[in-house]
């Protein structure tokens, strides 16, 4: 009860700092104001309704115009009320205006919306839980590679950040049911999950994997004791940060080409000019059938095989030229980013 509350405090901290939606505020409370004051001079004066909406709108106003009649004790006082009131909701629907036209939150403002109707609509895409220096890292490999993303972070200070990148996001905790369903996880392609406590990341695989059982789900693991409750969560693949920075540091250390060379092919940028790519194969695919030598990946495609997954998960490195592609297996291939994508799409458009 006490974080759906802090949550609800937080979600209207952040409408009420937008100077669109703060704009917004103050029309509905002068035009509720407005209303009010008309009651209360039918009520209090027995004015007509058109008398007591113009006495309304003068006084708010302050135009300096004379009484439509003289008031009573009770009708000076509300009208008094009426006016300190309407000084300042005026005051603030003149500041949110100002904020909207010569403010820079216009831009943001407008960037939300967009992104609001990007949320409601998005499918097969990813979804990054947790926004530190992992999750930044994660969000701009995900963009190089062309590949739909959302981002759930808890701290509203990443938030103007992510507007502007145009990242569609949820302020909001990812290990609540309310923030996956924000971010179309039941419409989700797959989910990484990399929050800095393991424990979150156990809750946030949970949530996830309950939600959408078809969900193909990464987490980060601070701790070997954690992979193993990760993958009882649900999990699909389990990624230990420090284990892998921990062997690439070695690497480095005593096979300075090899960690070149992994850097080279793993590299993210607009230097990037060689990538690692998955092609599956299914019933019905152009390369069905065919032996590694038949394909003409390298020459056609200027792609080239470097290992084959079986459908029971074997892999078959560096397989010979007469290995028969059979459905069900995925090709694992390297070359250009923009021989990888080609040949993914112009398998998925021949498969359909």
């Amino acid at each position: 009860m006490v974080h759906f509350l802090l949550s609800t405090y937080q979600r209207l901290r952040i409408a009420l700092s937008d100077p669109v939606r703060g704009f917004q505020l103050s029309l509905v409370l002068l035009a509720l104001l407005v209303g009010c004051g008309t009651l209360g001079y039918m009520l209090l004066e027995g004015m007509p309704g058109i008398d007591a909406f113009y006495m309304t709108i003068i006084t708010i106003s302050t135009v300096g115009f004379g009484e439509v009649r003289p008031l009573s004790d009770a009708g000076r006082i509300f009208t008094s009320l009426l006016i300190l009131v309407g000084l300042a909701m005026v005051t603030t629907a003149i500041s949110n205006a100002v904020g909207i036209i010569m403010g820079p939150r216009l831009w943001l403002a407008i960037r939300e919306r967009r992104m609001e109707e990007t949320l409601k609509t998005i499918e097969n895409h990813y979804i990054v839980c947790g926004y530190g220096r992992m999750g930044r890292q994660i969000v701009r490999d995900l963009q190089e590679r062309r590949e739909p993303c959302v981002v759930i972070e808890l701290e509203p200070e990443a938030r103007e950040e992510l507007l502007e990148q145009n990242i569609p996001h949820i302020i909001g905790d990812g290990t609540q049911d309310e923030a996956l369903y924000e971010a179309g996880v039941e419409r989700a392609a797959g989910l990484v999950s990399a929050l800095n406590s393991d424990a979150d990341n156990v809750l946030t695989v949970l949530s996830a994997r309950e939600i959408n059982p078809k969900l193909f789900i990464v987490a980060r693991a601070a701790s070997g004791a954690a992979e193993s409750k990760l993958r009882r969560a649900g999990a699909n693949r389990v990624v230990s940060p420090y284990q892998i920075g921990g062997h690439r540091m070695a690497l480095a250390l005593i096979r300075p080409a090899v960690h070149d060379f992994m850097n080279r092919v793993f590299s993210v940028g607009d230097d990037m000019d060689m990538d690692i790519g998955q092609v599956s194969i299914k019933e019905g695919s152009i390369l069905a059938g065919q032996t590694i030598a038949q394909t003409h990946l390298r020459h056609q495609r200027n792609v080239t095989i470097l290992a084959i997954q079986k459908p029971d998960g074997e892999l078959i490195i560096n397989p010979g030229t007469q290995h028969m592609i059979e459905p069900g297996e995925t090709l694992i291939v390297i070359g250009p980013p923009k021989a990888i994508y080609r040949i993914e799409d112009e398998l998925d458009m021949s498969e359909d």
